[in-house]
């Protein structure tokens, strides 16, 4: 079958052959897919890098309630973590890092925090002139 239209935001072939072993196959033992997983894929990536709704996919995308279903369902399993941590590690290994990284900074001037919190830990450093407005 050939191939739909193509997107900025499809996978390219070389994006594929890292990216779909990472996919779930279709369960052994049900129909068979009808659907392909890099089209399902690449309709993710359309929606989620063009801040689309699901409804508002094209046509040549697999249905968006299916997406949407795929979607979830490799959410709610972990995959799109476990993707991403698999990538990280791909990428620094290609880097010539360890694929898991050893320490972390964190740099404490980069939050904001009080003791009390709220209006009043905004405005107790304050002192008053004495003065009225008038």
């Amino acid at each position: 079958m050939p191939r739909r239209r193509t997107y900025p935001t499809d996978t390219s072939d070389a994006e594929w052959a890292i990216l779909g072993p990472l996919i779930p196959a279709p369960r052994a033992g049900g129909r068979p897919a009808r659907i392909d997983r890099r089209d399902v894929v690449d309709a993710i990536f359309y929606v989620k890098r063009g801040g689309v709704s699901w409804r508002l996919l094209p046509a040549d995308f697999p249905h968006w309630k299916t997406v949407y279903d795929y979607f979830r369902q490799w959410k709610k399993s972990g995959l799109w973590e476990r993707i991403n941590d698999a990538l990280r590690a791909q990428m620094r290994e290609a880097l010539g890092r360890n694929a898991v990284p050893t320490a972390g900074i964190v740099d404490s001037r980069s939050v904001k925090t009080s003791q009390k919190g709220g209006p009043e830990a905004t405005t107790a450093g304050r002192k008053s002139t004495g003065g009225s407005i008038t």
